[in-house]
């Protein structure tokens, strides 16, 4: 008996060895392939395989921006026409833009369509909320796109304008099946009022905007106002993302009336506008700053709140500026809002300073206003950064204006800001110790996601 027990106690060990032995390869298995995943994840995060060019170069030199040819070839690019007509205003700051902006939304007749990454409660929140519940209950077909990201406003709000008429719809709301688009945010700037009046830019729907840049409560940004094939151009980069959203498709006349260009110019405004939703290849607007800045003969004026710069750009701006063009950008000082994208922008700035870029931080508050002018005539405006999520990653609108008018604007005002900056020197610079270096070093490994 003793030794039958024997024998089976000694089959149940080695049987238990075996059952141990095929669990030990399972979570092996199953190791193995978090391991894999969380690489993978890693990969497609913060490593730029596959998604772009090695290099992006002109087949000939790039025409100037006052040419029928750059035109041409901007639009045979990116896919988007040269429109020609309409008109282009400058407004500097919440002073200026948010009563324009209100003033407008109030006489509205037939539709408001608005679409702007940031809402935040606070009393520019009431106040565009209270305007859209009184012309909605006016009869005025008021529809409204909220990014679920970006946007911070209390349930209560949405449910009290929707209750008044308001359609209310979230971009990309984190749900089941989603997750893996959801980094991809809607960061359009497309506001317009009965299909004929539109605003870009640089601002949104938050208190930080109001003023006129006096202190660091009161950001520094720009709203451009626009009618006619420009407003068009906006509808059509609200409408796009509305349909995809909510599923509904938005014709006729109300929608889109027939464009009224204003009053005879001796030289019309000519315009390219771009509505970008980036995937795989397709990058759209690296082509459109590219190409821009390839053009520029005498000045190329950069202003971004968020600088990180990928390979093509340095190489532009760099090569421009060693053929003698004035290459000069303007960034946000210590007083930004995002700390890992200043130090970025920080791990480029000997390469840029080094071939005779000059950068300026901008001193009083937050700089956040985004824009480009080249050699006085062209000009870019919308919601884009300089940086790679803007090209890669969110959809984004931008307007390209050829009006010598307006580009002096944009240039006297980006001027203005220079005067209120603080220039980086090479020799200055070169000289920063060893921690503010490692932190660049740290803050580029995540350039993928800024």
């Amino acid at each position: 008996m003793a030794t039958r027990a024997t024998r089976h106690s000694n089959g149940t060990r080695r049987l238990n060895r075996v059952k141990l032995r095929d669990q030990h390869w399972a979570v092996r298995v199953f190791f193995a392939i978090g391991i894999l995943a969380t690489i993978g994840a890693i990969v497609t995060l913060f490593f730029t395989l596959g998604r772009r060019p090695r290099a992006l170069w002109a087949t000939e030199k790039t025409p100037p921006v006052d040419s029928r040819q750059f035109l041409d070839a901007l639009s045979g690019d990116v896919g988007s026409a040269v429109q020609t007509g309409g008109t282009a205003v400058l407004l500097r700051n919440g002073d200026r833009f948010f009563p324009a902006m209100l003033e407008d939304l109030r006489a509205a007749r037939r539709t408001i369509h608005f679409s702007v990454y940031i809402w935040e409660k606070g009393r520019m929140t009431d106040a565009f909320s209270e305007v859209m519940i009184e012309r909605a209950r006016a009869g005025v077909a008021v529809r409204l796109l909220l990014d679920s990201f970006g946007t911070h406003l209390p349930n209560g709000r949405i449910e009290e304008m929707e209750k008044a008429g308001v359609k209310v719809q979230k971009f990309r709301e984190a749900r089941l099946g989603g997750f893996t688009r959801y980094h991809r945010r809607n960061h359009r700037r497309a506001i317009v009022i009965d299909g004929r009046i539109g605003y870009t830019g640089g601002a949104a729907v938050a208190d930080k905007w109001m003023g006129d840049a006096r202190d660091d409560t009161e950001w520094r940004d720009d709203m451009v106002r626009v009618t006619g094939p420009l407003a068009r151009s906006l509808q059509s980069a609200f409408a796009e993302l509305w349909a995809g959203s909510r599923g509904e498709i938005l014709v006729g006349d109300e929608i889109f009336p027939e464009i009224d260009d204003g009053p005879p110019r001796a030289q019309p405004l000519r315009s390219i506008a771009l509505n970008s939703s980036p995937f795989d290849e397709r990058h759209p607007l690296r082509l459109f700053f590219g190409l821009s800045f390839l053009a520029a003969r005498q000045h190329l004026y950069i202003a971004s709140s968020y600088f990180v710069p990928d390979k093509h750009t340095r190489r532009f701006v760099t090569e421009r500026a060693r053929a003698g063009v004035d290459v000069r950008i303007l960034v946000p000082n210590e007083k930004t809002d995002a700390w890992p994208i200043r130090q970025a922008t920080h791990s480029y700035l000997e390469e840029l300073l080094s071939a005779g870029v000059r950068v300026y931080e901008y001193q009083p508050t937050m700089m956040h206003a985004k824009y480009v002018v080249v050699d006085g005539l062209w000009s870019v405006v919308g919601s884009a950064n300089m940086d790679v999520r803007s090209k890669e990653l969110n959809t984004e609108n931008v307007i390209g204006i050829l009006d010598p008018a307006f580009a002096r604007d944009l240039a006297e005002s980006f001027r203005a800001d220079l005067a209120r900056s603080k220039e980086i020197r090479l020799d200055q610079w070169r000289r920063r110790g060893p921690l503010p270096r490692f932190a660049e070093r740290c803050a580029a490994l995540f350039v993928e996601q800024y």
